[in-house]
Order: structure tokens, then sequence, then C-alpha cells
């Protein structure tokens, strides 16, 4: 496989500019320190952007793997104008980073935004009344295919990423959205597995149409646990649901050999999420540091 290795603000509980626990510079040097030829971008701002993004990243000598953007497809027309032209602003800054080889250029990583009953009761068992009906599908899939022809037409290639607490969270819910459009997608192996998933057969199921991969551990005892006490997304992340690599249920070395059986080329992004603020960040550091010597050990980087 012709990869590198990046990691995320979301490691270190930074979910937006306001409650970063870490100055950008504090955090893109722990994981230059630990190891990584890059970053996801986190919430937008967090890092810079334009040239002033493109100077921190060189400074580090990072570069920028891809980053989020929630758009409302299918729904209001006014809401989604606004929206694309946030992801106009995403592409703005992505298009201004230094690009050494295209298969790392940085991915625009299309998500939606959470679905509050959903949200409230993430993961397995997904229930499908909270869930798009057969009408709702098509206009939806068309905006997620207008978010990607636009992002492709400023010579990015976006991937969708599945993810918990949204309506596009099982892998029944990704076929039909996959179905319907072009888009590449974004494997998150920790919210695929807690939406009831394999990671390694997701591979084996979309191999080249996988452009960018989240690496995670995860724990489904954690998430039933979390249900059963009526907890939501955010509770999950705060009881371990989602682990350091080798801690949590998932076979990495199934999944590691489901990407080389795939010829997969790109990044490969490291998020151990973890709640907003308040955390041990020595302890943090240490399992981001951990997470690449793992990597290190299945060959995946040098």
């Amino acid at each position: 496989m012709h990869v590198r290795t990046a990691n995320a603000p979301v490691s270190y509980g930074i979910y937006s500019t306001d409650t970063a626990p870490l100055a950008p510079d504090e955090l893109l040097a722990a994981f230059r320190t630990a190891g990584y030829a890059g970053t996801d971008s986190g919430p937008l701002g967090y890092l810079g952007e334009g040239q002033a993004l493109a100077r921190r990243l060189t400074a580090h000598g990072l570069r920028l793997a891809g980053g989020w953007a929630d758009l409302r497809y299918g729904g209001d027309r006014d809401d989604f104008a606004a929206d694309l032209r946030a992801l106009d602003r995403t592409l703005d800054t992505f298009a201004s980073v230094p690009v050494d080889d295209a298969v790392f250029a940085p991915r625009p990583t299309l998500a939606c935004p959470a679905h509050p009953r959903r949200f409230a009761a993430p993961g397995t068992p997904v229930d499908p009344a909270l869930g798009l009906t057969d009408a709702e599908w098509e206009p939806f899939a068309a905006d997620v295919q207008t978010a990607a022809d636009r992002c492709r037409a400023r010579g990015l290639e976006p991937v969708f990423h599945p993810h918990l607490g949204t309506v596009v969270e099982a892998p029944d819910e990704t076929r039909r959205l996959l179905s319907r459009t072009d888009v590449s997608l974004c494997l998150d192996t920790g919210h695929w597995w807690l939406a009831g998933g394999d990671p390694a057969e997701a591979v084996a199921e979309w191999g080249p149409r996988i452009r960018q991969v989240h690496l995670k551990d995860a724990d489904r005892r954690a998430l039933a646990r979390v249900r059963r006490a009526g907890g939501d997304l955010w509770r999950v992340v705060a009881e371990g649901g989602f682990r350091a690599l080798g801690e949590g249920e998932i076979d990495l070395a199934a999944v590691v050999a489901a990407l080389r059986r795939a010829g997969y080329a790109g990044w490969l992004v490291v998020e151990q999420d973890t709640p907003p603020t308040g955390q041990n960040l020595d302890r943090i550091a240490a399992h981001q540091s951990a997470n690449r010597r793992l990597l290190q050990e299945e060959g995946l980087c040098s």
C-alpha cells in the first residue's frame, strides 16, 4: 500500500474553535513528535486558512489530509445553498495548501448534520423508522452528488463519511447512498463497527471506492451500556466507545489485510474521539504515539 499516516484534532477533543484545549501549534507539534505525516483540518479556521495555514503546516513538516463539511441534503433549498457556500470556503482552504503527490491531496469529507433522535440513540440497533423514507432518498442523494461535483470542479476528490447519529449511519444506508451517487467513501472503522458493520468486509465490498480511511478502534459493549442508560453519542465518546488502536474489538489486522488486497493508496487518518476539553493531555499524547507504533508494527508506516 502507498499510504501516509495522519492524526486529527478530535483525538484531543477539539470539535470547535471555542473549546480547543490546545493551541494549533501545540497540537501540530504533538502530531509531528509522534511521527505523523499529516493532520485533519479539524473545525474550519482552527489551524488557519489560506497562506497562514500553508505556512503553519510547512513549519511543522505536515500535510493536510482532509477535513469535515456538513451539508443539509435533501431539504430546504436556501439551507443547502448556504451550506454550499460554506463548502466553497472549505475548498478554498484545501486548495491553498501544498501537495507533493496527488494521492495525498486533502479530501473534503462530506457528511450530514446530526439527527437529534438518532444522536440520542446512536449505533446498532438502528431504528429504521428514524431513517430517510423512499421518497426522501432521491433528493438527498442528488444533493450529495451536487456537493461531490462541486469538490471535483475544484480538483479535489470528496469522500462521504457515514457517521453515528446521522441519517447515513448503518451499512444498508451507506449502500443506498452509494448506489445513487458516484461519491467516494471515507471508511471510519470505529463508526462502521458501532453501526453494526465489519470494516474488513466493507473494504472487500467497496475497495476501489474507498478514498480515505479513518482508523479508530471501538467497543460495542460500551455502546450497549450507554444505550441501556439512555445516553447519547457524546456519552458513548465519554464512556470509551472509541478506544486506542488494539484496545477495542476491531480486528485491525483483518482491516489492514483487506486494505492491502484492495490496493488502497492514500491517507490513514488515526482518530480516537475524546470528549471536548477536560481530558488528560499527556494521556492522549501517549495514546497517539502508541497508535502510530502499532501501525509501524503492522508495516503501514516506517
